[in-house]
């Protein structure tokens, strides 16, 4: 298993924008379980999908306007 977990900017407390949750719907519409929260948004997955989930969830908010797409990935189940 692997973590994907990402941060979208700019973020405003309590008003995620379109670019923030554009990338959620996207990655939902694809079939992936997400957890979005104010911390970030989390996509645990089978590590040959990582690369697809980073495209969805980058492609989205750069497309809505984020200025900047954090990404961390973990595998095996390490803790972040």
């Amino acid at each position: 298993m692997a973590r994907v977990e990402f941060t979208v900017e700019p973020f405003v407390d309590g008003q995620p924008g379109p670019h923030v949750t554009a990338p959620v719907d996207a990655l939902r519409a694809a079939g992936f379980d997400v957890v979005f929260d104010a911390f970030g948004t989390v996509v645990d997955t089978d590590p040959d999908r990582v690369a697809e989930v980073v495209s969805i969830a980058v492609g989205a908010a750069i497309a809505h306007g984020a200025t900047h797409v954090n990404t961390m990935v973990s595998a095996d189940g390490a803790e972040l």
